[in-house]
């Protein structure tokens, strides 16, 4: 068995939680995300979205930007330049788990 580090320790904890790791992968393609849509994609709440959200601006991985259309308020969702790179090293360590036999 190869001794190097097991590449679970380049998960990122932020993205263990199930609707945070589908919130992500589904803004990762995009530039931004209007938060109604993303509910709709993940079908979860307006406060299961707007709590994992929230927690993941706190980590610095999502940015939740705000404002109108017309007079309707609105929010939008994006990655952070820090979350993109955090994301990637998380598929990335998903993928060597993956193919890791022993």
């Amino acid at each position: 068995m190869n001794q190097s580090e097991h590449p679970r320790h380049q998960l990122c904890d932020e993205l263990a939680h199930p609707v945070r790791f589908s919130l992500v992968a589904a803004i990762a393609g995009t530039e931004e995300s209007e938060f109604a849509a993303v509910r709709e994609h993940l079908q979860v709440s307006d406060s299961v979205l707007s709590r994992q959200a929230s927690a993941l601006e706190a980590a610095g991985i999502v940015g939740i930007r705000k404002g109108f259309v017309g007079k309707r308020p609105r929010t939008w969702l994006s990655l952070t330049a820090e979350g993109r790179e955090k994301w990637a090293k998380h598929l990335a360590a998903l993928n060597a788990i993956a193919g890791n036999g022993m």
